[in-house]
């Protein structure tokens, strides 16, 4: 079948684009891929160590989805055990599939350095974060997104499955989640505020109890069924980060 490039070329202004794989930034690749009827839309950042991946439907797969679709398929078709690290801001995808196989599970602050400590000391088989980043056990202390995109369409290859039925096979076995992110303004008072929660969590939120609280990195609530929601300052901007999934 036909291979296409687009934007195989040197251009330092990307574009005009941010040089990341958002959704927004890659809806020529969307339009692309239903106009042409491919199978598989793969993309890097300027680095090439973060990933962008679209179906053959022309949806942007949310990195999270990505991560859990990896892990599954290298576990049960490659036959791959060990350590599982994610970022404590990623898909809990993650805590069902280690579950699943009885495979250690670490959690990390958010930031690619913790979980490429855990690699350099051979704990982990596997890591990877929300932002769409990955480490894998026999290659590189480092994030890829090469490598994911290759293992994506590896994967395609040897089931002879769509994306979209992958997915639907994965929310079969482990249930959908859908997860959320939002930006807040930081301030000195909302500054505040986060340390104050950090220091006196909420037993419950909005009618729902709280089961279980991690402050690795600002302050996140678990709820039943995997549900939870997380708050922190971000680490590059004068930003809060708001994360949700369920």
């Amino acid at each position: 079948r036909p291979e296409f490039a687009l934007h195989g070329y040197i251009d330092p202004y990307f574009g005009g684009l941010t040089p990341s794989c958002t959704e927004e930034n890659l809806g020529e690749l969307k339009k692309f891929i239903k106009e042409k009827k491919c199978q598989l839309g793969i993309a890097t950042d300027c680095d090439g160590d973060r990933f962008g991946i679209v179906d053959e439907k022309g949806n942007f797969i949310d990195p999270n989805l990505v991560l859990s679709l990896l892990l599954e398929y290298l576990i049960e078709n490659k036959n791959w055990r060990g350590g599982v690290a994610r970022s404590v801001a990623t898909t809990h995808l993650i805590d069902r599939i280690a579950r699943e196989y009885d495979c250690p599970l670490y959690k990390t602050p958010v930031g690619f350095k913790f979980m490429a400590d855990l690699f350099l000391k051979g704990q982990i088989m596997f890591g990877g974060e929300e932002s769409a980043c990955i480490v894998l056990k026999d290659h590189l202390p480092e994030k890829d997104g090469i490598v994911a995109g290759l293992l994506v369409a590896e994967m395609m290859a040897a089931s002879g499955k769509k994306l979209s039925k992958h997915l639907d096979d994965l929310f079969k076995k482990y249930g959908k989640r859908v997860g959320e992110q939002r930006t807040i303004p930081l301030t000195l008072d909302r500054e505040r505020k986060l340390r104050k929660l950090r220091k006196h969590p909420p037993s419950q939120l909005d009618g729902r109890k709280v089961t279980n609280i991690e402050i690795i990195d600002g302050l996140k609530l678990d709820f039943s069924n995997d549900d939870w929601i997380l708050l922190r300052s971000s680490g590059t901007e004068p930003l809060i980060r708001c994360y949700a999934e369920a």
